[in-house]
């Protein structure tokens, strides 16, 4: 295991609020280099944070931080992030691919445009950055790709619940273990990971069950706490992998998970849809 991230330089896909951010904040808190690549220039009144605000609290925390306004369905987007980066810090060590889409629309009722932005901004998104990363990735001594998406669980129950969406998160996490048996010689790690319950984040707030919802979600700094341990790990034996935000935790020694939800029972936390 690597002692920190210190002198790591991260490229994320989002990052302006809630998981990736955490996940960003995490990282500068041993002293990281992050680029976030994501679309928040300006303020929405719907939304907390723009990609300035991240950029800014990153600093504040120990981190450097470059803030590249683009859009990773963008493949001039992705250059330009990936460009400034090595400029700005000599090379890229970590891939975060945090930026998705979420539709739970039946397949009847999903608008093609929703199910093409699902689908550019998850898979072709995942694939199309760490693609662009990885010729530096090589370079790096402690490589890893790391994509928020669930486990591929084959079984009808997740297939036909909200097609389009789990076609989407599935395309992210079979890119990144297709990442992890392509580029296992050049020693870049290539994980996903995913919670067992619903966090807290604007997603959950707005899209899926409101503040009822919220209140039985779990906060970000558990995936951030489980990534951080992921991404410490030696990349030549710690890769290919699903992970589950939980058991990464339970394995680096972590028996209470309260923090992540004061004053929740855990009995009454929601699981996620995929788990």
């Amino acid at each position: 295991m690597t002692e920190n991230l210190a002198g790591k330089t991260l490229i994320m896909s989002g990052g302006s609020r809630g998981i990736g951010l955490a996940i960003a904040l995490k990282a500068a808190r041993d002293g990281a280099n992050i680029t976030l690549l994501a679309k928040t220039d300006t303020p929405d009144p719907r939304l907390e944070g723009t990609i300035h605000t991240a950029a800014e609290a990153i600093r504040e925390a120990g981190g450097q931080a470059l803030a590249v306004v683009g859009d990773v369905r963008d493949d001039a987007s992705i250059a330009d992030a990936v460009a400034q980066t090595v400029e700005a810090f000599g090379g890229i060590d970590i891939v975060v691919n945090n930026a998705s889409v979420i539709s739970l629309a039946r397949t009847l009722e999903l608008e093609p445009k929703r199910f093409d932005l699902m689908q550019d901004v998850n898979m072709r998104g995942t694939f199309m950055l760490s693609r662009a990363a990885i010729p530096h990735l090589r370079q790096a001594p402690n490589a890893h790709i790391l994509s928020l998406s669930p486990p591929i669980n084959l079984d009808p129950k997740w297939l036909g619940a909200h097609t389009g969406y789990t076609l989407a998160k599935y395309g992210m996490s079979m890119a990144t273990l297709g990442f992890a048996a392509e580029f296992a010689r050049d020693g870049i790690a290539a994980n996903t990971l995913w919670p067992r319950t619903t966090i807290k984040t604007a997603a959950v707030g707005n899209i899926l069950g409101g503040e009822a919802l919220l209140a039985k979600s779990r906060t970000p700094e558990i995936y951030a706490d489980a990534a951080y341990e992921v991404l410490t790990k030696p990349s030549r034996e710690y890769t290919g992998q699903s992970l589950i935000v939980e058991d990464v935790l339970e394995a680096a020694g972590v028996t209470d998970f309260s923090r992540y939800s004061p004053g929740v029972d855990e009995k009454d936390l929601f699981p996620d849809i995929f788990l």
